[in-house]
């Protein structure tokens, strides 16, 4: 893993710029903003994926592997913390010195002249950042934006607009989201993770805390998240907006009906009620849209107007997403990775499973997180009909003794709901043998589970 390094100064003119794992979201959107800024942009990645397909159709020159001859003589390196600190183009950047930027600073480069708003939290927040920009544009305004996702209406997670406003998915796994200059900071949640970084719980709050309090204008904030409430009392005299369920919440959320596949509801404000449906569901979306509420009302919109933009929000890619009907089940991907997110995922996939049955494909990110939360894990996915269990997505860590999927199936209360499969090749054979006409599969994790789609349709061609 490398760490951001907020040491090396960014030069005036980046130049040409080669991204080491150019096709993750929020590398592929820094690139994006580049190119269309006029930059000659360089990459390499392990995977010839979408995102990759997409900017060299851009302009992008992109190679598949990683290897120091794919470095060239670029002016600027850019990395990502899932990068291993032995990748070869990245020791010959630094042999060669060349500035080597983390993402987050590359990002924060980009938005230094602008009045940045920040989404931060442990789950909640590509969806949040999409809704903000969503509504943003339905209002009028032009902003710049990187998401940590493809909006479905715009086909893209980021862009360079015309206005002063930028809007970005904040990281807050490795402390990074410290580092922007930020005008107002939205915090979807503080549910304990990314603990291997933080050391404590404490110490996780008190990073959300300084974060808020780096925001120059102001912080919406859950109410009723128990991190969250806990980190309010650390603001002072802040200018914060709450927005949750509970009776103080400057936004509050009532008369949620999250029972089919829109979720409508009543948002509160200053006296005034308004409501309205999403065109997604769950009650977790609605607690989103509470939240970008909160940030646009907080930025001076009125509330009628902002609700109505919100509302033509349409989800982003990997926010369950149906790909395929075959013999009548649906499959459908999630990048739920937190147990809290695989719970509210689920429990959206079930309010739109009617009388089918919910069959999950589960690959567990990060060995620390499988090692502190696979009991917690074991309960989330429980809500699923049947649930098959994948082996974890190492990302940037190193394999832990003894710390594999199956300390996640050995949780469940019911070993009759969990199929153990390690084997990337049986996976797609053993969840098709499971459905029947009418079922819903759903991969879910934030690793490469998603490649298993097309594996699974044609499974169920079988």
């Amino acid at each position: 893993m490398i760490k951001p390094d907020f040491t090396q100064p960014v030069p005036e003119d980046l130049g040409t710029v080669h991204f080491i794992g150019i096709g993750g979201s929020g590398m592929s959107g820094i690139a994006r903003i580049l190119l269309g800024m006029g930059h000659r942009v360089t990459g390499s990645d392990l995977r010839d994926t979408a995102n990759v397909s997409a900017l060299r159709e851009l302009g992008a020159t992109i190679h598949i592997g990683h290897d120091a001859k794919n470095l060239g003589n670029p002016d600027t390196v850019v990395v990502t913390s899932a990068l291993w600190p032995t990748n070869p183009e990245y020791l010959l950047a630094k042999e060669l010195e060349i500035p080597v930027l983390h993402r987050s600073a590359a990002l924060a480069y980009l938005t230094t002249k602008h009045r940045l708003v920040a989404v931060a939290g442990a789950h909640g927040k590509t969806t949040s950042t999409g809704m903000i920009i969503t509504g943003l544009l339905r209002l009028g305004v032009d902003p710049s934006f990187v998401n940590g996702g493809v909006i479905a209406e715009l086909g893209a997670s980021s862009a360079s607009g015309r206005d002063d406003l930028f809007v970005i998915e904040a990281d807050e796994s490795d402390s990074s989201f410290l580092h922007y200059e930020t005008a107002v900071a939205l915090i979807t949640n503080v549910d304990p993770d990314h603990l291997d970084h933080y050391g404590s719980l404490e110490a996780f709050e008190n990073e959300f805390a300084n974060f808020a309090l780096g925001a120059k204008e102001f912080v919406a904030i859950s109410s009723d998240d128990p991190g969250s409430v806990r980190v309010t009392k650390l603001l002072g005299e802040k200018r914060v907006l709450t927005f949750g369920q509970s009776a103080d919440s400057t936004v509050r959320l009532f008369d949620v009906d999250a029972s089919g596949a829109r979720v409508s509801f009543r948002l509160s404000f200053e006296n005034q009620t308004y409501e309205t449906t999403l065109n997604i569901p769950g009650l977790h979306n609605a607690v989103n849209a509470a939240g970008a509420f909160a940030v646009l009302v907080g930025l001076g919109f009125e509330p009628g107007d902002v609700l109505e933009g919100i509302s033509t929000f349409r989800g982003t890619e990997r926010r369950f997403e149906l790909h395929g009907i075959r013999r009548g089940v649906s499959v459908y991907d999630d990048f739920a990775h937190h147990p809290t997110e695989v719970a509210a995922a689920l429990t959206a996939a079930r309010a739109v499973v009617g009388e089918g049955r919910l069959i999950t494909v589960f690959q567990p990110h990060l060995y620390s997180r499988t090692k502190l939360m696979h009991r917690e894990f074991a309960e989330a996915l429980a809500l699923s009909d049947q649930v098959v269990v994948m082996d974890i997505y190492a990302a940037r860590e190193d394999p832990e003794p003894g710390v594999t999927g199956q300390l996640v199936s050995d949780s469940f209360f019911d070993s009759s709901k969990v199929h153990y499969v390690p084997l990337w090749e049986d996976t797609a054979a053993v969840a098709a043998g499971l459905a029947s006409e009418g079922d819903f599969i759903i991969t879910m994790g934030c690793g490469d589970v998603y490649r298993m789609v097309p594996e699974l349709l044609n499974a169920l061609e079988v």
